[in-house]
C-alpha cells in the first residue's frame, strides 16, 4: 500500500537564517507605513497645531464647519469670529481649518 501514500519526512530546520527572513516582511511593511500613513499624518498634526497657536487678532479664517470671518478676539480655548456687521460668534481654536488671505472676507 505504500505506493498510494507517500511517506512524510520530517523538514529540515531552517535554522536562524529562515527566522529573520520570516520577519523580514513584517519589517518591510511597517517602514511602508511609516512613510505612506504615520509620517505624513504626524506632520499635518503639527502644521495645524503650529497654525492654531499663531492666531492672532484680525486673522481671517474658515473653520471646520465652513464658516468664514475674521477673528476679533483670542482666548485660551476660544475665538470670537466676526462673520459680518455686528454678528460674532465664539468658537473653539481647534476648530479653525486654515488661514486665508486678507482680504478674501470683503470678496465674499
Amino acid at each position: 500500500m505504500n505506493f498510494l501514500i507517500n511517506d512524510a519526512w520530517a523538514a529540515a530546520d531552517p535554522g536562524a537564517g529562515g527566522s529573520l527572513m520570516g520577519l523580514l516582511p513584517l519589517v518591510i511593511i511597517f517602514v511602508v507605513f511609516y512613510f505612506l500613513l504615520i509620517r505624513p499624518q504626524t506632520k499635518r498634526a503639527k502644521e495645524q497645531r503650529e497654525m492654531v497657536s499663531a492666531l492672532a487678532k484680525g486673522d481671517e479664517v474658515v473653520t471646520n464647519g465652513g464658516l468664514l470671518g475674521r477673528i476679533t478676539e483670542v482666548g485660551e480655548q476660544f475665538i470670537d469670529l466676526e462673520l459680518g456687521e455686528g454678528n460674532v460668534v465664539k468658537v473653539q481654536k481647534h476648530a479653525v481649518a486654515a488661514l486665508v488671505p486678507k482680504g478674501t472676507l470683503k470678496s465674499a
